[in-house]
């Protein structure tokens, strides 16, 4: 299997599009209660969770095993004026790490859980999640709910197309995807085609390969239990409406068991 892989140049400003990532940050510092919290963010990539989360007077530490993110992440960090203390930015795998300390909150945003696509990765993942928690600590998820007549479809091409410019390299990029469904293995291979011009004109290509798994609602709920969780609230979407079978998303707000 392929593990997702950002270009981290690019991770900001080609995902700006998405109109729930200017909508999970607020549900989710909606459901934190106004004391401060000890948030641990899994995968924190770039900080754009991480950073609003903090300056809005919580402490966390984020983590994330790709240091070329972290490493813009800390530049974010430190040019709104966050210190270390209110924002801990670490390296580290998500299915082995020990920060030695545990947390209010745990949160795992965008898709990011979809990207262990084994069995045994999840496990590893969600209780390496719970042992970082407090009792009756909360845990976060949210992960996109499958479209059956889309995963009906054995291949899509051209997918999602988007243009983003690209500051510092001084780059407009465009971005397609191709996805190939297997259904058997719940598996999906995405690979992002990104195409661009050089200063000279000449065009540019580069690719990007990893794979997706999909998980239905019963599916989720049983893992999480297997795992020393149990769903408090199962949100469909950011307006805090419940899943049902036309929603787009599956946001799970957990306590540990």
């Amino acid at each position: 299997m392929k593990r997702y892989r950002a270009i981290a140049e690019y991770y900001d400003f080609e995902n700006a599009h998405h109109p729930m990532l200017q909508q999970d940050v607020p549900f989710f510092l909606g459901h934190l209660p106004r004391r401060r919290q000890r948030v641990l963010e899994l995968a924190v990539g770039t900080a754009r969770a991480a950073i609003p989360i903090a300056q809005a007077g919580h402490r966390v530490v984020g983590i994330d095993y790709a240091k070329d993110m972290l490493a813009i992440a800390k530049r974010k960090r430190d040019a709104v004026g966050l210190n270390d203390k209110q924002l801990q930015l670490l390296h580290g795998d998500l299915l082995d790490f020990e920060l030695g300390q545990t947390f209010d909150w745990v949160c795992l945003l965008f898709n990011t859980l979809l990207a262990f696509t084994e069995l045994d990765e999840l496990d590893a993942l969600l209780q390496n999640a719970r042992r970082h928690l407090k009792p009756r600590g909360r845990f976060w998820l949210d992960v996109f709910q499958p479209n059956l007549p889309l995963l009906a479809q054995p291949k899509s091409e051209g997918f999602d197309p988007c243009a983003f410019h690209v500051p510092p390299l001084d780059r407009t990029v465009l971005r397609t995807a191709d996805v190939v469904r297997d259904p058997a293995k719940q598996v999906q291979r995405v690979t992002f085609h990104y195409t661009w011009f050089d200063a000279r004109g000449i065009e540019r290509r580069q690719r990007l390969v990893f794979d997706l798994t999909f998980l239905f609602p019963r599916e989720l709920q049983l893992l999480l239990e297997r795992n020393g969780f149990a769903i408090e609230h199962l949100y469909g979407n950011y307006n805090g409406s419940r899943l049902n079978a036309d929603s787009p998303r599956m946001i799970a707000s957990c306590v540990r068991k």
